[in-house]
């Protein structure tokens, strides 16, 4: 016997010519009755059902805040204007500088934290929330979905962030939880304490090698703040981690996520 095809042109034409053979007898409002009904149930399997989300987790700087650390600078102060270009070269991504600083032996490590730490804290004193993350928050809120963050700053900054902005996320993971991000350890934590799984979760960041990475390696959905459009540049093609989706402003994502996702509590 011939598969059943149930597509719904040819059951539009199946059902015109059924139709007209139909005999007096026969109930036509009953037929129609259950062409409607089975038309119906054709176009309700053919649209994708929505993967549930339970949490969002957000990077801070560059994402939450804006960009406020020159971070090329920081680099060459600590790497040295050569190593700096030669890593650059051949990290697109970008450049994990705490990651070369931990192969380092002491002194070096001490003095490099030093430079780090003196363009944070210049950093503090600049500190400004995102367009569009209060407005997020409050809609997040609103729905019930949790909200964690996890950035490669430290305590002190995300302390300051959460008292002079008046938003909250928690669990929130600074430098001092070990490994950081990229390392998917972070966003596990924080499913771990939530009690969801990881496929039930967000993160969203402005970073391909930090925040993507993380969250594809944890098994989430990634979203990637890019502003400027600089990751449309061929150079990142090619890299390993790519993000789910892709936003140019906080703004975006509201809808993305009413869009893409069963907001259920």
């Amino acid at each position: 016997m011939a598969p059943l095809n149930l597509s719904p042109l040819k059951f539009q034409t199946d059902t015109l010519m059924l139709q007209a053979s139909i005999p007096p007898l026969f109930s036509r409002a009953l037929f129609k009755s259950i062409s409607t009904t089975i038309t119906m149930s054709l176009q309700s399997t053919s649209k994708p059902i929505k993967s549930r989300l339970r949490g969002v987790v957000f990077d801070m700087d560059g994402t939450l805040t804006v960009p406020v650390i020159d971070f090329p600078a920081m680099y060459k102060a600590v790497l040295g204007e050569d190593q700096y270009l030669s890593i650059k070269s051949a990290s697109p991504s970008g450049i994990d500088i705490l990651h070369h600083i931990e192969q380092w032996e002491p002194s070096k490590q001490q003095k490099a934290y030093e430079v780090i730490a003196d363009f944070e804290r210049q950093g503090l004193d600049r500190l400004q929330v995102m367009p569009g993350a209060a407005e997020l928050c409050g809609f997040l809120n609103s729905r019930n979905i949790r909200r964690g963050l996890i950035t490669r700053n430290v305590k002190l900054a995300v302390d300051l962030f959460h008292e002079r902005f008046g938003m909250s996320f928690s669990p929130a993971l600074s430098r001092e939880f070990r490994p950081y991000k990229p390392d998917p350890a972070p966003l596990l934590h924080i499913c771990s304490t939530w009690e969801v799984e990881p496929h039930e979760v967000m993160m969203i960041g402005d970073s391909l090698k930090d925040d993507v990475a993380c969250g594809k390696r944890a098994g989430a959905y990634t979203c990637l703040l890019d502003e400027t459009g600089r990751y449309d540049s061929p150079e990142y093609a090619n890299v390993e981690h790519k993000p789910d989706y892709k936003v140019s402003s906080l703004d975006q994502v509201h809808s993305l996520l009413e869009s893409n996702f069963d907001l259920t509590p």
